[in-house]
């Protein structure tokens, strides 16, 4: 063996991630509403972009610009002239970890100066006031009631209860930290939780329903029992609680009824935001000679290159890394379009194939939903399955059957029990939820439901239909036979 040095020529192939392209790829995983923030960041820095707003007639116009072509564009058209060349943004990147940079990510503030550089209509509604909090509410009565003295330990009392109502701290811990005696601590809280909301200040679910029963004088005996014993009321043992109350049937579903009209979170009335709305990303109509499958416009605007603006740039005196300058945000203008475009287009493919498999569950409802992979999806499109996950993470697809996010359609099979062709998940989970929305007086248990659903044809498993039972929220069959005796 030679140790002598020599010189040799290698040829390899390896896949070069600019950072252009790495954004392209985490433009698939964003939602409309979250590329509209990153396309108002990318105008602030970019003063060659400018926005239009969103077509009304709700259809997707391809970028500005742009020719229009079955085929989606590739690396070598998303990557500008004299950078690396990489793969297209269908690829596979194992362990793949960026760091975000500060156009990876938008805010409340980069939404609004999107919508108004869109050309909309500011939001009033936004810079309206935020709803009264429930410490607000309280704090409000809490200066009326006491003085100077007694208000200070109000205040310390108020920021120990949370959203629900309910204080969270001990009271000898308070008292001892402001130097006061207990019972003056205990008689400040005695007042506070005669505020309203009714029940707010306690510190246990049976004080709150107390409070409220006291407010509308029906706190006896038999409630205050009742109240000490909320556990075998929660196991449906009426039976011990009634010998425990000393009452019998009509009193008992008397007492229980009136706990149901209680609020046992007081608090929740106060304070915080309603969740937003899920806005769709995706439209699906049905055509006359097939399915129409949109991108939702309204909330995508349109971003053009101001090449009036460059122009007059590039006219005027500069220097040598003016002229640079102007170069990379020219490249960087371009980039932003064209990713852009190739985002929509990968998206409409995703989601015409989505449509394609699953046309039975948008003709006939959710038993008609086929098993559908990742895997599949990516077949037919010719794509990486890793492309198909992130276009179908955070968007939701709009049709005549309501909204839904478009991992929905993905569902796991389950073998038929006669052999035939195996059925979805979701499509098991919808038999199982209508025969014990339907059950009637009998109560099914999990050996029946396997039964009634081996005879409409599913090969399911005891154990499966409780996981998917259990899954949707619903109880066992003693927990649901339980729950209707103490509706009674």
């Amino acid at each position: 063996m030679s140790l002598a040095p020599r010189l040799d020529l290698r040829q390899s192939q390896s896949l070069v991630m600019t950072p252009q392209l790495q954004q392209a790829i985490k433009l698939l995983t964003l939602s409309n509403l979250e590329i509209e923030g990153v396309i108002a960041e990318e105008i602030e820095r970019n003063p060659l972009l400018d926005s239009t707003p969103a077509a009304e007639d709700g259809a997707s116009a391809p970028a500005a610009e742009t020719p229009v072509r079955d085929e989606p564009a590739g690396a070598d058209e998303l990557v500008m002239a004299g950078e690396a060349t990489g793969e297209a943004l269908d690829v596979d990147i194992a362990a793949e970890r960026f760091d975000d940079g500060p156009g990876d990510h938008a805010g409340p503030s980069s939404a609004n100066t999107a919508s108004l550089s869109a050309g909309e209509a500011p939001d009033l509604d936004a810079f309206a006031g935020s709803e009264e909090s429930l410490a607000d509410v309280l704090l409000t009565q809490a200066g009326a009631a006491f003085d100077d003295r007694d208000l200070f330990i109000a205040r310390a009392l108020i920021d120990q209860i949370d959203e629900a109502g309910y204080l969270r701290a001990d009271l000898l811990d308070i008292a001892q930290r402001l130097g006061v005696p207990l019972a003056r601590v205990e008689a400040v809280l005695a007042t506070i939780q005669r505020f309203e909301p009714t029940g707010v200040g306690a510190r246990s679910l049976a004080e709150c329903l107390a409070i409220q029963a006291r407010d509308v004088d029906r706190y006896d005996p038999c409630v205050a029992a009742l109240l000490d014993h909320l556990d075998l009321l929660a196991r449906g043992d009426l039976t011990r609680l009634k010998r425990i109350c000393r009452c019998d049937d009509e009193d008992m579903a008397d007492m229980i009824r009136e706990l149901r009209g209680y609020d046992p979170k007081p608090g929740c009335r106060y304070g915080g935001e309603a969740p937003p709305p899920v806005i769709p990303d995706l439209t699906v109509t049905r055509a006359r000679d097939g399915w129409a499958i949109e991108l939702n416009a309204a909330t995508l605007p349109r971003v053009l290159v101001n090449k009036s603006y460059y122009s007059e740039l590039a006219s005027g005196p500069q220097d040598k890394a003016g002229k640079a300058w102007l170069a990379e945000k020219l490249a960087s203008a371009n980039w932003l379009v064209k990713a852009l475009d190739q985002r929509q287009r990968t998206i409409i493919r995703v989601a015409t194939e989505i449509v394609k498999q699953q046309e039975a569950f948008f003709l006939h409802g959710v038993a008609h939903l086929r098993p559908l992979t990742l895997r599949q999806v990516a077949d037919a499109i010719e794509m990486h399955e890793s492309t198909v996950s992130r276009v179908t993470s955070n968007k939701y697809l709009s049709c005549a059957r309501g909204l839904f996010e478009l991992k929905y359609f993905f569902t796991s099979a389950i073998a038929a029990a006669d052999g035939g062709d195996a059925v979805s998940a979701e499509a098991v989970k919808s038999a199982i939820r209508a025969l014990i929305a339907n059950e009637g007086a009998s109560i099914l248990s999990d050996d029946t439901l396997v039964d009634m659903l081996n005879a409409r044809g599913f090969g399911i498993a005891r154990r499966t239909v409780a996981k998917y039972r259990e899954a949707m929220g619903i109880g066992s069959s003693v927990q649901r036979r339980r729950a209707r005796a103490l509706a009674g």
